[in-house]
């Protein structure tokens, strides 16, 4: 059990759950429509075509679920991690959905553009707390 209170694992925590909540909450268009500042997506049918072009090997129907369970699974995520809840299977999960993300960004995007959106860091990042979490739960 883990006796000193960790201020980087807050801050990644925060980061990381923070980093899942906003683009949910653009794609629900939440945060302003399509082209406003900062606004990425605006609504749910624009996250979809994105989607799509990132799965271009699945049809519609398909890809539409997993773009739902996605969201569902960033949101859940996100909070888990913002609440301090099951951190190390947040995390671990976390590291997966990104890390998905990634290579679908990496091969059906552009290869830039994991990097630009740090897409890959924040995957590593995740996988990091997982394994911290994991090795603390030792001593």
């Amino acid at each position: 059990m883990k006796k000193t209170f960790d201020t980087s694992e807050l801050y990644l925590r925060f980061a990381l759950g923070i980093g899942f909540i906003l683009p949910v909450m653009d794609r629900f268009g939440w945060l302003g429509v399509a082209g406003q500042n900062g606004t990425s997506w605006g609504n749910w049918s624009n996250f979809l075509s994105y989607t799509h072009s990132l799965m271009p090997y699945m049809n519609d129907s398909l890809t539409n679920v997993f773009a739902t369970v996605a969201t569902a699974a960033e949101i859940v995520f996100g909070i888990m991690l913002l609440i301090g809840y099951k951190i190390k299977w947040a995390a671990f999960g976390s590291f997966l959905l990104t890390l998905a993300f990634a290579l679908s960004m990496l091969f059906f995007a552009n290869y830039r553009a994991p990097f630009s959106y740090s897409v890959f860091v924040c995957s590593a990042a995740s996988l990091f707390l997982a394994c911290k979490i994991h090795s603390d739960d030792k001593l």
